[in-house]
């Protein structure tokens, strides 16, 4: 971050509460000009600060209501092995995220599906497939306190 001014700081945190504003707007909340607004906008992109834009939808209207988290604890941790997992879970949709995590299991996953039957048909028909898992630990999430995308900046 010790190339960022305020300015740039404060077009992320426009952009992160609204990926689509547009230029014009965004230069006009922050008293500047289009030209300087767009030059920075198109550096924090190169530079990487901006990975991607994207819509967030509803899970709920998509019949994706029930999150659950899933700890993972593999058989054996040779290279190849972590490696096979992480490909196969990737590999799965209702998987959004996976972490590589310390303590008694050694992956995190946050798992959309419609239901607990949805759950169960998961568990049995693809999770159990890949290979290596030793056991796993499932969280039923009962409900959202609090969801942000935004990074605190």
């Amino acid at each position: 971050m010790e190339n960022l001014d305020n300015i740039d700081l404060q077009i992320l945190k426009q952009l992160q509460e609204n990926s689509n504003i547009n230029t014009k707007e965004l230069a006009s909340k922050l008293f500047l000009t289009v030209t300087p607004v767009y030059e920075r906008i198109k550096r924090l992109e190169r530079d990487g600060y901006i990975m991607k834009y994207v819509a967030l939808l509803d899970k709920k209207k998509l019949n994706l209501g029930m999150t659950v988290f899933c700890n993972v604890r593999l058989k054996e941790h040779a290279k190849n092995v972590g490696s096979n997992f992480v490909k196969d879970i990737v590999a799965l949709p209702e998987i959004i995220e996976c972490y590589n995590i310390a303590g008694d299991y050694d992956f995190m996953l946050k798992i959309l599906v419609e239901d607990m039957p949805s759950y169960q048909d998961f568990v049995m028909n693809k999770l159990s497939t890949i290979e290596n898992i030793g056991n796993t630990h499932s969280v039923f999430v009962m409900g959202e306190i609090k969801n942000s995308t935004a990074l605190a900046i």
